[in-house]
């Protein structure tokens, strides 16, 4: 494996990086090899940026308090008591709002209060965006277009302190991640084919979506 092929962390079964420097050897392909002074600047932002800090080391005590333990949304909720967040914004899709609405009642059950914002406000139709109407799921009716940016831009007027992605499709949360003012994580990853369990396709890739390989 040469490290003329970037970036390959997926293939490495060493992962020195897990352990004490030098206690493991780095594999030639290893990124920190030939990136020490990019990694260097990182290192300070952790050190020196207190935005950085805000988040990073919350991240880190959450990990270790409900490390095989907590489920996703014990954990989000952990996190945002550590970083402060009181309100909480839900971006959803409009096919998760059940989701969105049982995700509302825990958290409000929690003490948080909560804003929800579902992924087709505004009605925008997605001629806007240059949609042809042989490209629409159902061809020939009006399809209000997924609005993620009016999401994070309505989550961010009611003053949520962190948002929480409740099933938005691939494309539309990378819109979200880029305009939300707070910071984002994400609770269900929308997969309509596998009842939103993205992994699941991967597990079987061997066997049920062996075409996925080119099996």
């Amino acid at each position: 494996m040469s490290s003329k092929r970037g970036l390959t962390c997926a293939r490495c079964e060493i992962q020195a990086c897990r352990y004490q420097p030098g206690e493991r050897k780095q594999p030639s392909f290893c990124p920190a090899s030939g990136n020490k002074e990019l990694l260097d600047e990182v290192r300070r932002e952790y050190l020196d940026n207190p935005e950085v800090r805000m988040l990073a080391l919350p991240a880190a005590q959450t990990e270790a308090a409900g490390y095989c333990k907590d489920s996703r949304i014990e954990e989000i909720m952990a996190f945002a008591r550590r970083i402060g967040a009181e309100h909480i914004g839900l971006a959803c899709c409009v096919g998760t709002t059940q989701e969105a609405r049982l995700t509302e009642d825990i958290l409000l059950a929690n003490g948080f209060k909560v804003s929800s914002v579902v992924c087709k406000v505004g009605s925008i139709p997605k001629e806007v965006v240059g949609l042809k109407d042989e490209e629409k799921i159902r061809p020939g009716q009006f399809e209000a277009l997924c609005n993620p940016i009016a999401q994070a831009r309505l989550l961010a007027r009611a003053g949520t302190q962190l948002n929480v992605l409740v099933g938005l499709c691939v494309g539309h949360d990378s819109l979200f991640f880029r305009h939300s003012e707070a910071p984002v994580t994400v609770l269900i990853a929308k997969d309509r084919v596998t009842g939103h369990n993205p992994a699941a396709a991967l597990y079987t890739s061997h066997s049920y979506y062996k075409r996925l390989r080119g099996l």
